[in-house]
């Protein structure tokens, strides 16, 4: 029994749109998932997936990604991404109903691994436009799209407190974190993200989201202030699942 995370897996049975021209890595990536997650990941076990699962739409044109998913082996979770349209946050409930002992999707509650309660929210991360010099400063920024980005945050704040009280409530004292886009950008070194997770005591946090070798490093990876942060983007991984518990 373990835990395993994986994401933006850009599933497109339907919608036919090929990832390869993102770069050799995504040469037919859904191979490599199947192959992966059936080599890695055992029945027992549980898979968490980060987000932007499907390139469709509407739930209709997302329902052969999902089946796909639904075939992987083990107890599969689902955040929600910026790509995932099929997808409304006001509708998760409908969707954890339609998919009942299939699928659960992870917004405005928790799901549970072993004595954890895995917590998450799309999140969101101002990503620009910066304007940098070519030694990395600062020379201007985008005030407006700041000020929605904040309003953003807050919102997924809100949804992100309100699982771990869910959690809390239920008993529930340790937490993993879950977010689609990085806790930080590429300015920042701590965000509310970063706060809320050491204010619960999360073991960790885990996202996906930053895609190609110069997006790699935009955000935190390793142990910061206690907390171990994880990188599980497809094509950082190779899609192989990291596994988090044992």
């Amino acid at each position: 029994m373990a835990l395993y995370a994986l994401g933006d897996l850009h599933l497109s049975f339907q919608v036919k749109k090929p990832m390869d021209r993102f770069g050799s890595v995504w040469k037919h990536h859904e191979r490599k998932i199947w192959k992966y997650v059936n080599e890695t990941v055992g029945e027992e076990d549980t898979l968490v997936l980060t987000g932007d699962h499907s390139w469709g739409r509407k739930l209709d044109e997302c329902r052969e990604d999902l089946a796909f998913i639904e075939e992987l082996p083990g107890k599969k979770i689902l955040l929600r991404g910026n790509h995932d349209m099929f997808w409304d946050a006001k509708k998760t409930e409908r969707l954890n109903q339609e998919y009942s002992g299939r699928l659960f999707f992870l917004q405005n509650n928790f799901g549970v691994y072993q004595d954890y309660a895995l917590v998450g929210t799309k999140g969101f991360t101002f990503e620009g436009p910066f304007y940098l010099d070519r030694w990395g400063n600062i020379m201007g920024w985008d005030e407006e799209r700041e000020e929605q980005a904040k309003k953003l945050v807050q919102r997924e704040m809100e949804r992100l407190r309100e699982s771990f009280e869910q959690a809390k409530e239920a008993g529930y004292r340790k937490f993993i974190l879950f977010l689609h886009y990085p806790p930080t950008n590429i300015l920042e070194q701590t965000s509310p993200f970063t706060e809320i997770a050491e204010e619960y005591g999360v073991r960790s946090v885990v996202y996906s989201h930053c895609h190609g070798e110069q997006r790699f490093g935009d955000s935190i990876q390793g142990t910061f202030h206690g907390i171990s942060y994880f990188l599980v983007s497809g094509d950082y991984l190779n899609f192989h699942p990291l596994k988090l518990l044992p």
